[in-house]
């Protein structure tokens, strides 16, 4: 299982149908290798109770909470620098964490050196990235667009706050995954390749594979 974060859909068909076929290059059953995009969803009975909902989690991250997550993701500690300090040539050679976080703020805010404030702005850590936010209907038809026109064969739900993201999107949208077929309404076993139809394969039968296909 594959776990991605696709910025959109029309990226998600591209690159998913690309590592399908790296994936049948090689010798496997491409519809055993399962691709699962992360997903963000507000979920409510209606649609405005949702977007009511959403507009109070938009405002409960603070910037205590992106600096404490950047000093962990970059192995670099935030409170030695002030809010709109400029990191020197030298600070960001020393971040040894997520570089990718911090080549995305430079590159996000056209500053080889960007500030404390820039890195709490451009990396959007501790804020929630492009929510669904809805009733059962709208997130449901955001889903099934994302798996019926193949961009990924599941989701990975993340809750945008805690307690009651995962009870809310249990209570509204799975009965109506459910309605459209599109979610299970009872386990098929006891184990993860049961429940997602992968067999369990032979010892080294992906070196047979190779072989076969080489």
């Amino acid at each position: 299982m594959i776990f991605v974060v696709y910025p959109n859909i029309e990226i998600g068909k591209r690159d998913y149908a690309d590592f399908k076929a790296e994936v049948a290059g090689y010798g496997r059953d491409p519809e055993h290798v399962k691709i699962t995009q992360l997903v963000n969803t507000v979920a409510a009975a209606t649609k405005m109770e949702a977007e009511d909902k959403w507009a109070v989690i938009n405002k409960l991250p603070l910037e205590i909470d992106a600096l404490s997550l950047l000093s962990e993701a970059l192995n670099f500690d935030f409170a030695t620098k002030r809010m709109d300090e400029a990191f020197t040539d030298e600070e960001m050679a020393e971040i040894s964490g997520l570089q990718g976080i911090r080549d995305g703020v430079v590159r996000a805010s056209g500053n080889k050196n960007p500030t404390v404030r820039d890195f709490i702005h451009f990396s959007g850590r501790g804020r929630v990235h492009n929510p669904i936010v809805g009733g059962p209907k709208e997130i449901s038809d955001r889903l099934e667009q994302w798996f019926v026109e193949r961009a990924c064969d599941g989701f990975v739900v993340a809750a945008t706050h805690v307690p009651g993201a995962y009870e809310d999107f249990i209570c509204f949208v799975v009965p109506e995954l459910q309605r459209r077929g599109l979610f299970r309404g009872e386990y098929a076993g006891k184990t993860l390749r049961e429940n997602l139809g992968m067999p369990i394969p032979q010892v080294a039968a992906w070196r047979r594979a190779q072989v076969s296909t080489g």
